[in-house]
């Protein structure tokens, strides 16, 4: 049986509007397996981002429970929710939100910091080689004004997983950047995909959904429908491609 890594049992989310309250989560049921790369898509307005940020414990739900490895984290105090986003989930947006008054080594390895039982030198050297995996180890004394969008990017993501998150979350990771520098990006994320990091991706660019292995449609605050494919192949990319285009054709994307 595959484990189920987060789930959403009946969460609504709703915002005072003008004729009352505004619904844009509904009643979601949703399980996250772990080793899966889980994207979101959807029209805009139907409620991505919020589901992302509710599922995440970035936002409250106004009813439902969200749970993480079985224990309920819904009702988390501020404080163990940001242990949790500290030590369990990774977080990866379409700006860097990098300190840019540090350089792209320092901003990765204060992340790692907040892991108070973790050595101040392995914390360092793993810095150094999360940046060499995401091929900008030659730029980690660079400042973030001082380098490309991708190159920030790629050192936000390692970042995001100093601390070897149980998830990375990741919300129009590549929404900012050229199509070279969305490939180098995506790439990054099939690799540690590949290598066992569970991820949940919102995003409405199709070349980026394809490296996903399940793709959720959600309209108007409800899951419609889903589709899951084999782990990426670059080989398979244009069919890929193209049975997505199709299906999301078919949803009236």
């Amino acid at each position: 049986m595959r484990e189920v890594l987060l789930a959403a049992k009946g969460i609504r989310k709703a915002f005072p509007g003008r004729e009352g309250q505004e619904q844009i989560l509904k009643n979601i049921d949703l399980d996250i397996y772990a080793g899966d790369f889980t994207v979101i898509m959807g029209s805009s307005g139907a409620g991505k981002s919020t589901l992302l940020y509710a599922l995440s414990g970035m936002d409250s739900i106004t009813d439902g429970k969200v749970l993480y490895r079985g224990t309920e984290i819904s009702r988390y105090k501020e404080r163990q929710m940001a242990d949790l986003r500290s030590h369990e989930f990774g977080f990866v947006f379409q700006q860097t939100h990098l300190v840019s008054s540090l350089s792209l080594f320092e901003n990765v390895a204060v992340a790692g910091y907040l892991d108070s039982g973790r050595d101040a030198k392995e914390v360092r050297k793993k810095a150094v080689r999360l940046l060499e995996r995401m091929h900008v180890g030659n730029a980690k004394e660079r400042f973030p004004s001082e380098v490309s969008g991708g190159e920030a990017q790629r050192a936000a993501i390692a970042r995001a997983m100093i601390n070897a998150p149980g998830i990375l979350f990741a919300d129009e990771p590549t929404g900012a950047l050229n199509k070279r520098n969305s490939e180098e990006v995506l790439e990054l994320f099939t690799g540690l995909n590949e290598s066992g990091q569970s991820i949940l991706m919102v995003t409405h660019d199709i070349r980026a959904a394809i490296r996903g292995t399940r793709i959720l449609y959600l309209e108007d605050g409800k899951i419609l429908d889903e589709m899951t494919f084999p782990a990426f192949q670059e080989t398979d990319a244009k069919r890929r491609e193209q049975d997505l285009s199709s299906w999301l054709s078919a949803l009236s994307w």
